[in-house]
């Protein structure tokens, strides 16, 4: 199939990867424009442009997909299909209708649970056993398309949202080539989804959502943890200053304490009161620091007990 390919980071690469690799013609690659990063602030590429520049396809950036001459572009790239994962611009009707079939999009949950932006942080959040990725055809709602072929991903005990991240956008590349597949030969049957999805939306991601609230139980905070990890972090304050947590343990004990205060410091970690059960922060960073143990904080920095985070 003559394919545009419509997307922008990490997750999205190895599906475009994996169309070439099937043998379609990805005649087109729309990504967005090159950003500034790091200290120099240089323009940097995005994962898809670099992936596309690798595989000698064009690439086209359109800081708003809907303006006239941009849609005028796409129109000189005849193609059967457009692809669209995780692009980062809501499309018109005049895109989703632009090829024979539409645009196929790449969601990494078990739609019609998760729709919107961070499906894969949020499943481990909320403490989802499962998750994975449904191919969609696209319509102009919020991930509200009719459902196509979709994969199932155990989620761990121990999934960060970095691990499920690595995870999904390789069955995403699978799921779409046999998607592909199934749309050449006729064989898929497309399932409507409900008006109402079975969770809220899995909205944004910001920093600010990572602020450890020890009032909360224990187990709800391990999850944000590993939710939210390796972006943007939990954190907390304590004496004025900003730890990023990266790994902790639920401990199935309370002890009189107010929640956010330190309980104990052993060469296992450090046990945090919260507002049911203790959490035992494994590894931590602390200002200006690298990720370290907390053992190996705990050897050149003294905690007293009863210091309390968040004051």
């Amino acid at each position: 199939m003559r394919v545009i390919f419509m997307g922008t980071p990490d997750f999205a690469a190895p599906t475009l990867e994996a169309i070439v690799k099937a043998g379609h013609q990805v005649v087109l690659a729309v990504t967005q424009p090159d950003k500034p990063k790091g200290r120099g602030k240089q323009l940097a590429f995005s994962p898809v442009k670099e992936m596309a520049l690798k595989c000698q396809i064009p690439v086209f950036q359109p800081d708003r997909i809907r303006k006239e001459e941009h849609l005028e572009e796409l129109r000189k790239y005849p193609a059967d299909v457009m692809v669209v994962v995780a692009f980062g611009q809501i499309l018109p009707k005049a895109v989703l209708e632009m090829t024979p079939y539409g645009c196929i999009n790449v969601h990494a949950s078990l739609l019609p649970k998760y729709r919107g932006a961070a499906p894969i942080q949020w499943s481990i959040i909320d403490g989802e056993k499962e998750t994975g990725v449904t191919t969609m055809q696209m319509d102009e709602g919020l991930d509200t398309g009719d459902m196509l072929l979709k994969t199932v991903v155990t989620i761990e005990d121990t999934e960060t949202g970095g691990s499920l991240h690595d995870k999904l956008q390789v069955a995403g590349a699978k799921l779409l080539v046999e998607t592909l597949k199934g749309l050449e030969a006729g064989t898929l049957k497309p399932k409507s989804q409900p008006e109402a999805s079975p969770t809220a939306y899995a909205k944004m991601l910001d920093k600010a959502l990572g602020d450890i609230q020890w009032e909360q139980e224990a187990k709800s905070i391990e999850r944000l943890i590993r939710g939210l990890n390796p972006w943007p972090s939990a954190y907390s304050r304590m004496e004025d200053k900003v730890y990023k947590i990266w790994q902790a343990e639920v401990l199935n004990q309370d002890s009189e304490a107010l929640p956010g205060t330190i309980t104990e410091t052993t060469r296992d970690g450090i046990t945090v009161q919260t507002g049911k059960g203790s959490l035992r922060i494994t590894q931590l960073q602390a200002p200006g620091k690298k990720r370290m143990k907390a053992e190996e904080y705990l050897r050149g920095h003294q905690l007293e007990i009863g210091t309390v985070f968040n004051r």
